[in-house]
């Protein structure tokens, strides 16, 4: 799909939708990098992936990400003598025990569980390289006392030496004969060395070493003498904190490096994850499905909703708009025709469904889920050309026509049986006959292609194409001509009405030249009216038929799945009640149980199988309860 279908559709809005559903960066860098795929097999894949994950959320809720952030950098930093530094290995702890909780989330799973099972197998275990990070550093980014036994030795001396100099500053500064020398009678420090402020007028009244004087020069910072030897034994100590520390972090950034591939690979799979949870969460906020890919041509979209009319409707009702919601529509090509030629008014409601039809195809190509009811169906397409809105290029000085028309020309030009053909207003900007001809000549080499593509224009004269080509129907988006605005219902089989003498009565027209426009309407396009008008009672029956059979099959396919549903829950209840008795049978004294009752753990002292019951110590009482009440971990 090349970057201008991307961008004429919104596809960007799309990425941003999906990122803010992600539980972390991991899987917002993924969202916001996806793209349509022209391979069907890494389409079902993607396809097959999303729905392996809302069936086993839906058992299951949703993956836990706390604490797992995207430190893939930092652990392709740690590469010795590197490191890293202590904040930052906290982080990496942190997330290396999110993993851990995540890959415990998928705990059971495997290749028969499908793509939940594989992508599971992909997040390795790197709980040992999470708890030896936590027993050095500690969550807030500091390096424990107890990281290293000398550690530990050397902060304690620290301790005490620094114990030793307060007291030897605190000693001092009681003295009389001391604060009067002193600018305030309170130590301070000089680099890492403990100070005494003496006014400039006493120097040498107090035996020890100046350090420095004050910007004014009125005060001078003198070292002790009996504090000398107590500042360099601290300061020694603290190059030998130092020192360790540094031994220490080079430790876990060899530990880190040998895991480093390991723990590399987790996080792409703990990414996809979380792109999956995004997928799940993202359908869930705008009711979207997961599409079937078909291996014909045949699309099918049933109630088809644009997520991006969707998502800015609901930020106006949040911004204290009036609510709007947008209008379902059903959609079909490539069954009995191949080419939707849209006509009616330009109100808007022509371009909606062309960009709601073009986006849901990205979307679906991208392995996405999309606002469309179950039984949708979307073929794979090689690409999709489109050509909507002003396409006038400043850089080659054409005209709107001229851009409109070369754009259209490079789309024929590139469209074959396995591309999707989006094209907005055909024939205008131009008289409307020459473009009524132009536009009859771009649909007949569309035809001869044999791609699927879907037209509008409000050129009346192209409707007959609709009718005379085999492969070529018309459809209208409904108008309400009271309010002047499209209903965005779409109607297949049936061409629209541009409504423009309607809406000029509307708008004050005199009657005396609105009954005039109409007989020179009716004088004009009297052949095709008459058409029209001798077809469109037998399309509406077939159309309803369509509909009413579609329904039918809808129905029994959601009976289908129910009952499936149902035997799948009573051969799950039927598989947890045999491991439950399979458990009691084999109960001997002092195996742990939880009793359902008193929601205690407690152990067995005595099972009777002949009266079904259990004597169960819980501690502070031995209680007797039927079978029943035994509940074992992980039921």
């Amino acid at each position: 799909m090349d970057d201008h279908t991307l961008e004429k559709l919104n596809f960007e809005r799309v990425r941003q939708m999906l990122a803010q559903q992600a539980a972390c960066a991991l899987g917002r860098s993924l969202a916001l990098r996806i793209r349509p795929s022209r391979r069907k097999s890494q389409v079902t894949m993607w396809l097959d992936q999303a729905r392996a994950l809302f069936s086993w959320v839906s058992a299951h809720g949703l993956p836990p990400f706390g604490g797992i952030r995207d430190v893939r950098d930092m652990v392709k930093r740690c590469v010795p003598p590197a490191s890293l530094e202590p904040e930052q290995f906290a982080e990496v702890a942190a997330t290396l025990s999110g993993v851990d909780a995540l890959r415990r989330y998928f705990a059971g799973t495997g290749e028969e569980h499908g793509p939940v099972g594989r992508l599971a197998a992909r997040i390795g275990d790197f709980s040992i390289v999470a708890a030896r990070i936590g027993r050095v550093i500690d969550t807030r980014g500091r390096v424990r006392d107890d990281a290293s036994d000398r550690l530990q030795r050397i902060r304690d001396e620290i301790q005490a030496v620094r114990q030793r100099t307060k007291d030897v500053f605190d000693r001092l500064v009681r003295q009389p004969s001391i604060v009067k020398l002193l600018q305030y009678p309170n130590a301070t420090f000089h680099a890492d060395r403990m100070v005494l402020p003496l006014r400039a007028e006493q120097r040498g009244r107090l035996p020890g070493i100046v350090h420095r004087s004050s910007d004014s020069g009125q005060t001078l910072f003198v070292e002790p003498a009996e504090a000398v030897e107590l500042n360099n034994k601290r300061i020694s100590l603290l190059q030998s904190e130092q020192e360790e520390i540094a031994r220490i972090l080079w430790e876990l950034a060899h530990l880190v490096h040998l895991n480093q591939s390991g723990i590399l690979q987790t996080l792409e799979a703990v990414a996809l994850v979380d792109l999956l949870a995004a997928k799940v969460k993202f359908a869930e906020r705008y009711e979207m499905h997961v599409p079937r890919i078909g291996s014909d041509r045949r699309l099918l979209l049933k109630r088809a909703r644009n997520p991006i009319l969707m998502a800015t409707f609901e930020e106006e009702a949040a911004a204290g708009k009036p609510a709007r919601s947008v209008v379902p529509i059903d959609v079909r090509l490539g069954d009995d025709f191949d080419i939707m030629l849209i006509t009616g008014p330009n109100t808007g409601g022509k371009t909606a469904t062309l960009k709601t039809v073009g986006l849901l195809v990205l979307m679906a190509q991208a392995g996405l889920p999309i606002p469309a009811d179950p039984g949708s169906i979307l073929p794979m397409f090689d690409g999709v050309f489109i050509d909507i809105g002003d396409e006038q290029s400043l850089e080659q000085s054409l005209s709107t026509f001229s851009a409109h028309l070369s754009r259209i020309l490079d789309i024929v030009k590139r469209a074959q049986k396995t591309t999707l053909v989006i094209m907005d207003e055909l024939g205008a900007g131009t008289d409307p006959d020459e473009g009524a001809a132009i536009g009859r000549s771009i649909v007949d080499r569309l035809c001869a292609v044999g791609c699927l593509a879907m037209v509008t224009t409000h050129l009346g004269a192209l409707k007959a194409v609709g009718f005379e080509k085999k492969r070529v129907d018309n459809a209208s988006v409904q108008f309400d001509i009271e309010s002047l605005q499209p209903t965005f219902e779409l109607r297949i089989g049936e061409p629209g009405n541009s409504h423009a003498i309607a809406i000029a009565a509307r708008l004050g027209m005199p009657r005396r030249m609105v009954e005039d426009a109409k007989r020179q309407l009716a004088g004009r396009n009297r052949a095709l009216n008459k058409a029209i008008a001798g077809t469109l009672k037998s399309r509406r029956d077939a159309e309803r038929a369509r509909r009413d059979a579609d329904n039918a099959r809808a129905d029994a396919a959601r009976a289908t799945l129910a009952a499936m549903d149902k035997a799948a829950e009573m051969e799950k209840t039927r598989r947890t009640y045999e491991a439950w008795v399979a458990r009691v049978i084999q109960l001997q004294p002092g195996d742990p149980v939880r009793v359902r009752r008193f929601d205690k753990p407690g152990r067995i002292v005595r099972v009777g199988l002949e009266k079904q019951n259990a004597l169960v110590d819980l501690g502070a009482m031995e209680v007797e309860v039927p079978l029943t009440e035994l509940v074992f971990d992980g039921q």
